[in-house]
C-alpha cells in the first residue's frame, strides 16, 4: 500500500483549508499514492470559539466534507479525513471532533468521533479544556479497506492503550492516529507513545499531523510518522507543511505477527488483587 501522509498548518478559513485538502488529493493521485491520511482538525483550527461558531455546521453542511468526497471520487482515492468540527445530534452544548474514511466512489465508509477529550494544564502555561466544546465518543470504529482493516482514533487517543487494543483485537491492521499534539507533549512523548502502539498492537501506525504557528495563535508539533509493526520509524515528516509518500508492505506485517504474535497471546485480565 502506497499511504500519502498530509502534515497541515490549517488555519481559520475554511475555504482555504478545503482548497489545500482538495490540491493534496490532486497531489496523492499524481505520486501513485493508494489512501490519503490528512491531520486531526484538517478543515478547520481555531481555539476562537465565538468566531469558530459560524463555520461548524452538520456533517451535511460541511463544505470541507463534501468537497473531499468530490474530489475522492473524481480521482478514485480513498481518504481518511483526520476530522472535522461538526454540530452533532443529541447535544446543543457540544460540538463533535469527527473522522471519516471516505472510499474511492466518494462514499462515507466510517465514522468515528474522539473518545478521549484533551482536559490539561501544561507546565509552559498552555491551558486545554477540549470537555468544554467537544461530546466524547462512545464507540470504537474500525473499518474495511482494499488493504487491510483500519483501525482509527484522534490524538489524544494516543495515549490510551485499551483502545488500541480493541481495535487489535478487532482485526485492524493499520491504526490511525490524525492529531495536533502541542509541541511540549510532542516533544516528550509522540514518537514514544506512536512506536509503543505499533509494537503492542503489531500494526502498521499512520500518523498524519498538524505542524508549525496556526492563525489562532497556538503552535503544533509536526512530525507525522509512519511506523512499522515492529516499531521502525518508516517516515517522520519533521517541521512545515508537505505531503509525503509512505509505503507499507504486509508482508512485514506477517512476519512480525509470526516473530513475535502478542496477539495470540493476549489473554484477558480480571480484576486486581491488591494485597494489604
Amino acid at each position: 500500500m502506497r499511504a500519502a501522509i498530509l502534515q497541515t498548518c490549517t488555519g481559520i478559513d475554511p475555504l482555504l483549508n478545503t482548497r489545500a485538502l482538495v490540491e493534496a488529493v490532486e497531489r496523492a493521485v499524481g505520486e501513485g499514492a493508494d489512501m490519503l491520511f490528512t491531520p486531526e482538525m484538517s478543515g478547520l483550527l481555531d481555539r476562537d470559539r465565538a468566531r469558530a461558531a459560524a463555520h461548524i455546521v452538520a456533517e451535511g453542511e460541511n463544505v470541507t466534507l463534501a468537497a473531499v468526497r468530490e474530489a475522492a471520487a473524481k480521482h478514485g482515492l480513498w481518504v481518511h479525513l483526520g476530522s472535522l468540527a461538526l454540530r452533532a445530534g443529541g447535544t446543543e452544548t457540544h460540538y463533535a471532533n469527527r473522522g471519516f474514511v471516505i472510499d474511492g466512489d466518494g462514499a462515507i465508509r466510517a465514522r468515528y468521533d474522539k473518545m478521549h477529550l484533551f482536559d490539561v494544564d501544561l507546565p509552559t502555561g498552555e491551558s486545554w479544556r477540549e470537555s468544554a466544546v467537544y461530546a466524547p465518543g462512545t464507540r470504537a470504529v474500525a473499518v474495511e479497506t482494499p488493504w487491510g482493516r483500519l483501525g482509527l482514533s484522534i490524538c489524544y487517543d494516543l495515549r490510551f492503550p485499551d483502545l488500541y487494543r480493541a481495535l487489535s483485537d478487532a482485526g485492524a491492521v493499520m491504526l490511525a492516529v490524525p492529531a495536533a499534539f502541542t509541541v511540549p507533549t510532542g516533544r516528550a512523548h509522540w514518537h514514544a507513545l506512536l512506536r509503543a502502539r505499533a509494537i503492542e498492537s503489531a500494526c502498521f501506525v499512520l500518523a498524519a499531523a498538524q505542524s508549525g504557528r496556526h492563525a489562532d495563535g497556538r503552535e503544533t508539533f509536526g512530525h507525522s510518522l509512519t511506523v512499522d509493526p515492529w516499531g521502525e520509524v518508516v517516515l517522520d515528516m519533521g517541521e512545515g507543511e508537505g505531503l509525503a509518500i509512505a509505503e507499507l508492505d504486509m508482508a512485514r506485517l506477517n512476519d512480525v505477527r509470526a516473530r513475535i504474535p502478542v496477539l495470540a497471546h493476549r489473554r484477558p485480565i480480571g480484576p486486581v488483587e491488591v494485597m494489604r
